[in-house]
C-alpha cells in the first residue's frame, strides 16, 4: 500500500489523458461516438455517488475523474464535425442499465448494487469503442486509456480496506483501459487481419 494521496497523481493523469483526447477531438483527429462518451460519463458518476454513499473516500476520486473526463470529451465533441451520434440497441440497453443502477440504489439504499450496475453499463457502452479500436485504431487516441490504466493502478495500490465498493470500479477500469490501450497503440486488429487478407489473395 502506498500513501492515499497518490490518488491525486492518478487524477492528474486521468485529466491529462482526457485533455489530450479532447484536444484531438477539437482538432478533428478523433471521431468519438457521442452516445458512448455520454454513457461513459454517466455510469462512473453514478458509481462515484454510490461510493461516497458507501463511505469510500480517496478511491472515489478516480471514479469521479473517469466520469468527468468523458463528460469533457462529450462536450468538446460538439465542436468536431467528425463526431457523431449513433444510437444502437446496445446503447439503449446501456442507458437502461444505468437507470436501473439508480433505481435499485434508490429502492435498496445499497450503493454496492449501483456500483455493480454502473460497471455493467460502462462495459456495455465500451463495446462499440472496443470494436472500433480493433477495426479502426487510427480513429482513437491511446493516451486517455494509458493514463486511465495508470490511474486505476495507483488507486488499487492506495486501498487498505478491500471492499467491493472501494476496489471494484478501479479494477474494472484497469482491465478495460489496458485492453483499449493495447488495441489502439499496437493496432492489433490491423496486424491480425493482414495475414487473413494475404491468404485470401494467394488462394484466388
Amino acid at each position: 500500500m502506498i500513501n492515499e494521496k497518490f490518488v491525486l497523481v492518478g487524477a492528474a493523469l486521468n485529466l491529462m489523458g482526457s485533455s489530450t483526447y479532447a484536444w484531438n477531438t477539437f482538432k478533428g483527429r478523433t471521431k468519438p461516438n457521442r452516445v458512448t462518451w455520454f454513457l461513459w460519463a454517466l455510469a462512473p458518476l453514478i458509481a462515484f455517488a454510490a461510493q461516497i454513499n458507501e463511505g469510500v473516500t480517496w478511491a472515489s476520486i478516480m471514479t469521479f475523474m473517469v466520469g468527468f473526463g468523458p463528460l469533457v470529451i462529450f462536450t468538446v465533441s460538439f465542436i468536431d464535425r467528425k463526431a457523431y451520434w449513433k444510437i444502437s440497441n446496445l446503447d439503449i440497453i446501456c442507458g437502461i442499465t444505468s437507470l436501473l443502477a439508480l433505481l435499485f440504489w434508490y429502492l435498496t439504499g445499497t450503493g454496492v448494487i449501483a456500483i455493480m450496475f454502473s460497471i455493467i453499463a460502462d462495459l456495455l457502452a465500451g463495446i462499440p469503442t472496443i470494436v472500433k479500436s480493433w477495426k479502426e485504431p487510427e480513429t482513437e487516441h491511446h493516451a486517455v486509456f494509458r493514463n486511465g490504466a495508470l490511474s486505476a493502478t495507483i488507486t488499487l495500490l492506495v486501498i487498505d480496506d478491500w471492499t467491493f465498493a472501494s476496489y471494484s470500479f478501479a479494477l474494472y477500469i484497469l482491465l478495460i483501459c489496458l485492453l483499449l490501450y493495447v488495441l489502439i497503440r499496437f493496432k492489433l486488429g490491423k496486424k491480425f487481419s493482414k495475414p487473413a487478407k494475404n491468404v485470401g489473395k494467394s488462394s484466388s
